[in-house]
């Protein structure tokens, strides 16, 4: 399988500082719309085909990917498990109000809030998504819009690296290919198209 993980376009609640979970995520801004567009006609030059397209239930990466299906000729289908780390009950309050309170790197089992994820069990969500992918899509090219969490995450799984700095831009790809049980990371934050449009 190939798989192609697209961060969502910029949103407006990364934006406004609001942490953005479902219910205080509001979808893209003019740039996010602007970056998946410049997504969607890199993929059009490249002549890429895909077989799925996914995303994540959250607003932004719905409408990242809505975009993505205008030249991959495919229906969108959301997947609850391609959700970035799930804040619980900070949702839709301000990134300043909070962001020095916990870190989630030391208390792993611990979630942000309440009904919340934990490190651990987004950790273990994130493996079970890659699984389950892996078999409902042998020898398929899926592309999903998802988030820089899941990005992070898989590096941490499938590569060992934890390097929580390296950067994930808004609609980069990053690749994986899974043969024969293993997962190998092909590229990552690739952003030509923002680069070609000068966008980044």
């Amino acid at each position: 399988m190939r798989l192609l993980l697209v961060r969502h376009g910029e949103s407006i609640c990364s934006v406004e500082g609001i942490v953005g979970g479902a219910r205080g995520c509001t979808g893209l801004s003019e740039l996010g719309f602007a970056q998946a567009r410049a997504l969607r006609d890199r993929l059009a030059r490249e002549g890429l085909t895909a077989d799925v397209l996914l995303a994540s239930t959250l607003p932004r990466a719905v409408q990242t990917a809505e975009v993505l299906g205008e030249t991959l000729g495919l229906q969108v289908l959301r997947d609850a498990d391609l959700r970035e780390f799930d804040p619980g009950s900070l949702d839709g309050t301000r990134w300043e109000d909070w962001a020095d309170r916990f870190d989630p790197a030391v208390e792993r089992d611990r979630p942000l809030s309440a009904g919340g994820d934990s490190l651990n069990g987004f950790r273990a969500r994130v493996q079970a998504l890659f699984e389950r992918l892996a078999a409902a899509h042998d020898g398929k090219t899926v592309v999903a819009a998802c988030h820089g969490g899941i990005v992070w995450m898989s590096r941490r799984l499938f590569v060992g690296d934890d390097d929580s700095q390296v950067e994930v831009d808004n609609t980069s790809i990053t690749e994986w290919s899974h043969t024969d049980g293993e997962w190998e990371l092909v590229r990552i934050n690739d952003v030509k198209h923002l680069q070609r449009a000068q966008l980044v």
